[in-house]
């Protein structure tokens, strides 16, 4: 999928042209005069919030004008978003984006907004691996043993999620799409109660984010089959990637910044620089790490490319696994 974004007018030409000219170079020089507000889709507290935080108290430093965290849970971050995409294009409100938004795309039909068009991609931050998982007393150790244990035994394979629509969840459903069979997905309120039945055979296999799965990886209550990402991961040095055995499957969370559609670019650049300049700090990094994650850097053009790849690859999933919202 090509990705567009409207581009910022010029003012019209005239009389009038130079102090209005004049007036946005100085602003967008200026700028920040007034704190920044970051919008969260997710409640305090959890993994994005505190991937927000991070790079806020970094542009906070940075930017020398505070930048508030403003959480506005709801339909699987939604509002978050459409709080940004009516806020005024000046780059004083601006969005933790993540994998959910390209989801809701396709998952949500109602929505006021459509995220491609009316957010302008500003910087990546962060994407994170999930982790497939079974209990220890699962037959099968390897990946290609999952195959060829869950085709020998159709209907017998239950794939916990917390959450339709979720990344865990599609990590499963592309899953069943690239390998050709159909585990069930059972719904669950969350992580937690998804892994204490997993942990006791309840369910067969889970697709989860890894900070949450490591101490019972660790433990030996789980046993990590592979990674998601298409490369492994920092947090699993010794757990192989679904991509070994499945050529082209990947399936990761991410973080970036977003902004509203008509914020000038030079606003979105200043910005752009700052993440970037975090994403190369060893300290920030290493706090991503600890999220089980790493940095996204590059240009606003190389994020918005990530979104519109992302948008088009969970449609898909979502149209061949028929998953409705709740």
């Amino acid at each position: 999928m090509k990705l567009t974004r409207r581009k910022f007018m010029h003012l019209a030409t005239g009389a009038a042209v130079p102090p209005a000219l004049s007036n946005i170079a100085w602003s967008q020089q200026a700028y920040p005069v007034r704190p920044i507000r970051l919008i969260v889709g997710y409640p305090a507290g959890g993994p994005t919030d505190i991937t927000a935080r991070l790079i806020g108290q970094w542009l906070s430093d940075h930017l020398g004008k505070p930048v508030v965290i403003e959480n506005r849970p709801g339909v699987s971050g939604s509002l978050a978003t459409e709080a940004v995409v009516h806020a005024a294009p000046d780059a004083y409100t601006v969005l933790l984006a993540g994998v959910w938004d390209t989801i809701n795309a396709t998952l949500y039909r109602n929505l006021n907004f459509t995220f491609l068009n009316d957010i302008a991609p500003v910087a990546g931050l962060i994407r994170y691996s999930n982790v497939m998982l079974v209990p220890p007393s699962f037959p099968a150790k390897t990946v290609p043993e999952f195959i060829a244990y869950a085709k020998a035994n159709p209907g017998k394979v239950n794939m916990a999620a917390p959450g339709v629509g979720t990344s865990q969840h599609l990590s499963g459903e592309l899953f069943n799409m690239m390998v050709g069979f159909n585990m069930t997905a059972v719904q669950y309120r969350g992580s937690a109660p998804a892994l204490t039945d997993l942990m006791a055979s309840q369910v067969q296999v889970m697709f989860d984010a890894i900070p949450s799965s490591i101490p019972h990886i660790k433990s030996g209550r789980l046993r990590a089959l592979a990674v998601t990402a298409s490369a492994r991961s920092a947090a699993l040095p010794d757990v192989k990637s679904v991509a070994d055995f499945v050529p082209g499957y990947e399936a990761s969370g991410w973080n970036g910044i977003g902004a509203p559609k008509s914020t000038p670019n030079e606003l979105i650049v200043r910005l752009n620089n700052e993440v970037n300049a975090g994403l190369t700090d060893p300290t920030l990094r290493a706090r991503f790490a600890e999220l089980g994650g790493t940095t996204l850097p590059g240009s606003p053009a190389d994020f918005g490319k990530l979104i519109g790849e992302e948008t088009e690859k969970w449609a898909n999933v979502i149209e061949f696994a028929k998953v409705k919202p709740d």
